[in-house]
């Protein structure tokens, strides 16, 4: 495995996430795994293979990833430590061996010297930054040549039933994301765009969609429960009521109440679609 150095940015980051790594964040971060968020890229993956993860959270895809390359190695990348900690307790818990975490910047990988991965992974995480080309483009760079780039971004999201409060909730996030912050909540359905403006031929790019599904009984009860503490952390109150002003400090207790009350609905269901690129450099 290759040394990391330490990192050498000690600022501010390129970050415009709207949440903090909140417990109810995290919570939210550690369900997923390669099967419910990475499985368009399972085909391409071979055992020696060198994975670079951007923006990994708390390391639950990573390590994931780790296991489907066991004679090769993943570096989980992320812009801040605190979820990097808990990142590292999991490998440790799960002894996975061939994974390792440092902080890192998704607009600059400098770290890392180009043509070093043969695969550069980013889940939920362009919609986070600032100028999301440029992110694909330090991907881009540190990829081998003949390498993967693969990025999987929410397209859109629907659900049952149309509570009024859950659809301020989701005018609250795109106003949040966009006009708040400057980020693009959302862009599933065009990152292959942004794939051809960092450098990418069309022909090189594979667009599919995935999906998750948050139905029955349990799916819904955990759905809810994250968004009812999510929508009323201290982040969100200061981005919604203090710094952008778009409702009060109550509106985001009842979108709160009203998340509740859809996870014990029977008929509830909530789903979002995801766009996914594979792209060869």
């Amino acid at each position: 495995m290759t040394t990391v150095l330490p990192s050498s940015r000690t600022g501010t980051s390129s970050s415009v996430y709207a949440s903090s790594h909140d417990p109810a964040t995290l919570r939210t971060h550690k369900w997923r795994n390669v099967a419910n968020s990475a499985a368009y890229l399972v085909p391409y993956l071979k055992p020696d293979m060198k994975i670079l993860d951007v923006g990994c959270g708390p390391g639950t895809i990573t390590i994931d990833l780790a296991r489907y390359v066991p004679e090769g190695y993943v570096i989980g990348v992320e812009y801040a430590n605190k979820p990097l900690t808990a990142a590292r307790e999991l490998a440790e818990s799960e002894k996975v061996t061939n994974v390792q975490f440092a902080i890192a910047d998704a607009l600059d990988l400098n770290k890392y010297a180009d043509d070093s991965f043969d695969v550069v992974h980013a889940h939920q995480v362009l919609q986070h930054v600032p100028d999301p080309v440029k992110a694909l483009k330090e991907m881009r760079r540190v990829a081998k040549p003949g390498g993967i780039i693969a990025a999987r971004e929410s397209a859109a999201m629907t659900w049952y039933p149309k509570v009024p409060e859950i659809e301020q909730w989701y005018t609250l996030h795109i106003k949040v994301g966009k006009e708040l912050l400057g980020g693009s909540p959302d862009p599933g359905s065009y990152i292959h765009v942004w794939a051809q403006e960092a450098g990418f031929a069309r022909k090189d790019i594979t667009c599919t969609a995935g999906t998750w599904c948050f139905n029955t009984p349990e799916d819904r009860k955990w759905w809810s429960s994250v968004w009812t503490q999510r929508v009323v952390t201290p982040r969100s109150i200061e981005n919604a009521v203090d710094r952008g002003g778009y409702c009060t400090k109550e509106d985001l207790f009842n979108m709160a109440n009203a998340w509740e009350n859809w996870g014990r609905d029977e008929n509830g269901w909530f789903t979002i679609l995801h766009g996914e690129i594979i792209c060869r450099k």
